[in-house]
């Protein structure tokens, strides 16, 4: 693994994702041959040749299998150094809630060839240390990969549509308050919505439009997910946990936990 800056990390597998150095690195990965699975958010995820894949949180990824075959490229990148390249488009906000749910892009021949090129551009220019502007070469390089991949997205899944920036900034807000666990003690909408300064069915029909999934789908989401990663610690008693997230009884939050996470709690555990 090479580390040139402290922003951009060049790696040839997934290894130790979420952790150590590469806590809190964005991590994105074309895959050149073979193919790997990735758990991800309790999920697993086919990577075959010629996928891209995005994963904003890698703490979410909690196992990878890899093809003897299997040859990627990946590039972690800091959120601040996102932040500075990510263009003048409200589209990166409907991007990141669906790869979310999702982080493969199965690309047609073209993409994986535009791809592939945005990677090695990238390396090479991370190798070029001398250069006089080699920040502003490296924003460069690391736009012209957000830019197709937003293009890659919006190809594959449509809904090209406009974001205001007024809804991409509530979703933003809004999405940081769960990122942070405001979850864990208040899952009613309208607390979200007071916060914001705005209706509950306004927050919820904005996410709908900018995410495809009402406000309650993503407080739900991130609740079933967290409870899903706590559980697996089996020190902690389902009267704790359920004490932890605010329920009024563990038959409370075994209820809820069946109808999201579709098992009872005894029954994830076993």
């Amino acid at each position: 693994m090479d580390a040139d800056t402290n922003h951009i990390i060049v790696a040839s597998t997934l290894e130790g994702i979420g952790k150590g150095e590469l806590a809190g690195y964005l991590m994105h990965a074309y895959q050149h041959e073979g193919s790997c699975e990735i758990t991800y958010n309790d999920n697993i995820y086919k990577v075959a040749a010629g996928d891209c894949v995005i994963i904003r949180r890698g703490d979410l990824v909690t196992d990878v299998w890899y093809s003897d075959d299997c040859r990627m490229d990946v590039i972690y990148v800091t959120p601040e150094f996102i932040e500075i390249s990510t263009p003048q488009s409200n589209y990166g906000m409907k991007g990141s809630l669906a790869l979310f749910n999702n982080p493969v892009m199965h690309l047609t021949e073209e993409q994986q060839k535009v791809c592939a090129l945005d990677f090695d551009y990238i390396k090479r220019r991370l190798a070029l240390t001398s250069h006089n502007f080699h920040r502003d070469a490296m924003i460069n390089a690391v736009q012209c990969m957000i830019i197709d991949f937003f293009d890659f997205h919006a190809s594959i899944f449509g809904g090209n549509e406009t974001i205001t920036t007024q809804y991409a900034e509530l979703m933003s807000r809004f999405i940081g308050m769960l990122e942070r666990g405001d979850y864990r003690k208040n899952r009613e909408i309208g607390y979200y919505a007071d916060i914001l300064c705005v209706t509950s069915k306004y927050l919820s029909d904005v996410s709908k439009k900018v995410s495809g999934f009402p406000a309650n789908y993503w407080i739900n989401r991130y609740t079933a997910l967290d409870i899903s990663r706590q559980l697996r610690n089996r020190r902690r008693t389902l009267t704790e946990l359920a004490d932890y997230y605010g329920f009024s009884s563990p038959s409370y939050f075994t209820r809820y936990t069946q109808k999201y996470l579709g098992v009872k709690p005894t029954d994830f555990r076993e």
